[in-house]
């Protein structure tokens, strides 16, 4: 019966991928957007709690810090802030990862605020020419980060009930961004940056005054904020929608037997690839052993899941940006961002005092022998990763 079930699983996802080969794209959309309103018909409560849902998860979370956080950014830019930003900073934050110095205001937003704020104001850059498109599509996985508020308050604190879990996801998440601006390759750092500086001198020495710097950003924050909060609704209805239909439960509970993980923790996964946020609680919520746990918390972080990348697509869809090659870069960020946390968590938590084993010198010895393991392949995995974007 299970060989059935994964010779089926196998079926079904070939068939999908061969569907979504040869037929044109706008016919599979319309497919499964006919599906979610036929879900919806068969069960409107459940869409009318969702919507509710994340309407409140919006305007009671995010968009109080969001909106005015958003306002103030543009002020600074509109008053020519990033060019100020570039001359104090520029150097101490960009060089390192081979950036124009511009960039800087976009890595210090990311850092602050996270999703989806870098990729916003790297667009902006790239709209303006400040920088080229090769800078703009590095900066976008760079200045690619969950907010430190989400990390420590809501998926250490509130969800795993330990500040210190928060800030080794937190220090992963930001390191593994750091990875991904050494390994991306640069093409002609150093002329661009000169040919960039000097053109940016000239730009944008606009003479506004407070009030109309005032209204454009209130008006361009309103509209970035909602724009953000549809996203979180209609993800929110999704992932719903997902949750509580019964074909999904079903290969949940099937997977569960077959691979002998929580049901919590799978299905924690599979919605974290859509929503971060429901995915993280899923996964902070079940039965499985912390060293387990986090990794997977900290790939979803830095991977985003669908609803973030949406997000982000819609500032890059404008440019010649490759969507695609900014998901495949978010997925190796991903895996070094849990690399990183298995290292994190074997130096700075003390496991005896969280998970207890008849045998503990046993088990020391294990997680030493298994450590050195992981410290003698991430040279061997980050030349592979090199290779595969150089050769790109």
């Amino acid at each position: 019966m299970k060989l059935l079930l994964v010779i089926l699983l196998i079926s079904i996802l070939f068939l999908l991928f061969k569907l979504f080969k040869t037929l044109k794209i706008n016919l599979s959309v319309t497919l499964i957007c006919s599906l979610i309103i036929v879900q919806i018909i068969l069960a409107p409560n459940i869409c009318i709690q969702y919507t509710i849902s994340g309407t409140k998860l919006f305007f009671n979370a995010i968009f109080p810090s969001l909106f005015p956080f958003l306002v103030v950014i543009n002020i600074i830019i509109g008053y020519d802030g990033i060019h100020i930003y570039s001359k104090l900073l520029g150097n101490l934050i960009c060089r390192p990862l081979k950036l124009p110095k511009e960039c800087n205001f976009a890595l210090l937003v990311s850092v602050l605020c996270g999703y989806p704020l870098g990729a916003r104001y790297t667009c902006d850059l790239y709209e303006k020419n400040i920088i080229d498109l090769n800078s703009c599509e590095r900066l976008l996985n760079i200045a690619s980060n969950a907010s430190p508020l989400f990390i420590l308050g809501s998926v250490g604190t509130s969800m795993m009930f330990s500040p210190k879990i928060g800030y080794i996801l937190l220090l992963s998440n930001i390191l593994s961004c750091i990875f991904m601006g050494l390994i991306i390759p640069s093409k002609n750092y150093a002329f661009r940056i000169k040919y960039r500086s000097s053109n940016f001198s000239k730009a944008e020495s606009n003479n506004l005054n407070i009030g109309i710097i005032l209204k454009n950003s209130i008006e361009d924050a309103m509209k970035n904020a909602l724009n953000i909060g549809g996203f979180i609704v209609i993800f929110t209805v999704i992932t719903g929608i997902i949750k509580d239909n019964v074909l999904f439960n079903i290969v949940i509970n099937k997977l569960s037997l077959i691979i002998g993980a929580s049901g919590n923790f799978i299905e924690g996964i599979l919605l974290g690839m859509l929503e971060m946020t429901n995915g993280c609680y899923l996964i902070s919520s079940s039965h499985s052993n912390l060293y387990v746990k986090l990794p997977v918390l900290s790939f979803l972080i830095a991977f985003s899941g669908l609803s973030i990348i949406s997000q982000v697509y819609s500032y890059t869809y404008k440019y010649t940006v490759s969507i695609k090659k900014y998901i495949i870069r978010k997925f190796f960020q991903g895996i070094i961002s849990s690399i990183l946390t298995i290292i994190l968590y074997y130096i700075f938590l003390n496991v005896s005092s969280i998970l207890t084993f008849n045998n503990m010198n046993l088990y020391k010895n294990y997680n030493l022998y298994l450590l050195i393991l992981i410290i003698l392949i991430i040279p061997s995995l980050l030349i592979t990763i090199i290779k595969l974007f150089h050769t790109s």
